[in-house]
């Protein structure tokens, strides 16, 4: 309920959810018995460690320090698939413009090299606590001096207007885009596979070194090729461990014990210093975050940018079926329904 309310649903909205609560018996008040369960499964908090999902399916948990070691298992068997397909190099294979990106961009990238690393997931990126920490670790890396690899594609996708709100209220959204952390748009994008082209000169790299390269991002489904055609490794991690892979470039890197870089005196630079604590999570969070934003954001989320409201369309309240259209048809479902259901009929005749 008082997600409800710190969420911008009105006061009736919030009642009427309470009431049903009650109603069936689920909104605890220490009134209730204590629940009888047929199974009790007990967990050893000491035994929680960050962990990872990778290189091609969603289920396979990796911690984070074994990272390293699974990619190089799977490398056995996706090298010589590379190797293969780069000795069948198509001499007319077309490659994305390279966007900015240096002509040798991608002549230090190994295997494991990450040029994916992207911030997205209508789902992950609603947790308002993991965006703030990933916020905070971009403004620490910056402060040490940190950048993101050359060879790295990064993206910022949130699932709503909101987390780009308190971004900014935080003061964290130029530390992410000083790490190339831009927003890129709002919903499903390298989640589904909507990252676009790779930088030219990086996917020529990959090609013309038969490269088994990875993805790290903070979506929930990586089966080879969904994120990317040319990424062969893909590894799921909280939006903080995006922004962390994308500073050591590669999945090889343990992030447990090996250095992201050197600061400006020189000096090692490691994940745990500059990985938020949870009180500076906490603080983000209740500083920038209020319920004024929500209400704020959805109550124009329908008015679109500019590009978005220069659109000509009917004015109307429903759309406009075109009937030569190729795309979007009216579905027939619905012909000859009347808004009275007809008596019902024996299903036997």
């Amino acid at each position: 309920i008082e997600f409800l309310h710190f969420t911008g649903r009105n006061a009736e909205q919030c009642e009427l959810v309470e009431e049903y609560a009650r109603a069936q018996g689920v909104f605890l008040d220490g009134t209730q018995p204590d629940a009888i369960y047929t199974d009790v499964l007990e967990l050893d908090m000491g035994t929680v460690v960050p962990s990872m999902a990778g290189p091609a399916r969603p289920q396979d948990r990796v911690e984070l320090g074994q990272v390293r070691g699974s990619f190089e298992t799977a490398l056995v068997a996706q090298k010589d698939r590379a190797l293969e397909a780069a000795a069948k190099k198509k001499t007319l294979t077309t490659y994305g413009a390279n966007l900015g990106v240096a002509d040798d961009a991608g002549k230090d990238m190994q295997d494991g090299a990450v040029v994916i690393a992207a911030i997205t997931s209508c789902t992950n990126t609603s947790n308002a606590s993991a965006m703030m920490a990933a916020g905070l670790l971009a403004k620490k890396a910056v402060e040490k001096g940190l950048t993101t690899k050359p060879w790295v594609k990064t993206s910022l996708a949130p699932g709503s207007r909101v987390a780009t709100e308190y971004l900014n209220a935080a003061g964290l959204t130029p530390s992410l885009e000083a790490l190339r952390f831009h927003t890129v748009g709002y919903g499903c994008t390298t989640c589904i596979g909507n990252s676009g082209p790779l930088p030219g000169v990086i996917s020529k790299e990959i090609e013309d070194r038969g490269l088994v390269v990875s993805s790290v991002l903070s979506g929930n489904r990586n089966f080879e090729g969904r994120v990317h055609a040319e990424v062969r490794a893909n590894y799921l991690a909280s939006p903080p461990l995006v922004v962390a892979y994308a500073l050591a470039g590669t999945v090889q890197t343990d992030l447990t014990k090996d250095p992201l870089g050197k600061d400006q005196s020189g000096n090692d630079v490691f994940l745990k210093d500059i990985w938020p604590s949870q009180r500076e999570v906490s603080d983000a969070v209740s500083g920038a975050i209020n319920s004024a934003m929500f209400t704020r954001v959805y109550d124009t989320i329908f008015a679109g940018d500019a590009s978005w409201q220069k659109l000509e369309v009917a004015a109307s309240e429903q759309f406009a079926w075109e009937t030569d259209s190729t795309y979007v048809r009216n579905p027939p479902y619905f012909d000859g329904m009347s808004k009275t259901p007809a008596a019902l009929k024996p299903i036997k005749g």
